[in-house]
């Protein structure tokens, strides 16, 4: 469904594409794709060309490797065609999509149902938020997929989960009610200095510029 709320008469199209609730949707980075993750256990990837045109029904990709709902969807920040995609209790895999040429690039078994997955640029690695069996959250190495830590504490399903604008802080949000906050992502101190001595320099000729 797409709506323009400036308008009274609001919704625009509406597309019948999962035949159960859709439970996740997401923006890519670079507005090219729309993903959307349904209980009926499907991936569907949407061209912005299509959308466009909303006369166009149908997705781009179709991905149906998943064994139950996908809730958690999360796009590559540094790779804007590279989807992660989490399933329910009956999947507990992540699969990467590469939706430029609509493949599987990997599949990790999770052991867990997945609810949340984000990405961090700065260490090129995921995190996902789990629910049952073990009410986790696990960081994995990007591309490998192999486990970098687990994360325990909330003795409940993780629900969702948001990074801090700085890239170093993860909160989690638990059905047992509580907020939680990961320092996970340390910031590279010489990354840092280096960034900052680039905008002192900066900040230095423009201010040469404007004595002159």
């Amino acid at each position: 469904m797409h709506s323009d709320v400036r308008r009274a008469d609001h919704m625009v199209s509406s597309v019948a594409a999962h035949t159960q609730e859709v439970c996740g949707l997401r923006w890519a980075g670079d507005g090219r794709y729309l993903a959307s993750g349904g209980n009926d256990n499907l991936v569907q990837i949407w061209s912005v060309r299509h959308l466009e045109r909303f006369a166009e029904s149908t997705p781009l990709h179709t991905f149906s490797e998943h064994q139950a709902a996908v809730k958690a969807l999360s796009w590559c920040p540094w790779q804007p065609s590279i989807l992660a995609s989490g399933g329910g209790t009956a999947d507990r895999c992540i699969r990467l999509w590469n939706c430029n040429t609509g493949t599987c690039q990997s599949t990790t078994d999770t052991k867990s149902q997945v609810c949340s997955i984000l990405w961090s640029a700065e260490y090129k690695e995921l995190i996902s938020g789990h629910g049952f069996a073990f009410n986790q959250l696990c960081i994995w190495k990007y591309p490998t997929m192999n486990k970098v830590a687990e994360l325990s504490g909330h003795t409940s399903r993780v629900l969702n989960m948001a990074m801090s604008p700085d890239g170093t802080t993860v909160v989690s949000a638990g059905a047992d009610e509580t907020l939680r906050l990961w320092n996970c992502f340390q910031a590279d101190p010489t990354k840092t200095t280096n960034e900052k001595n680039k905008k002192t320099s900066s900040c230095a000729m423009i201010m040469s510029h404007h004595i002159r």
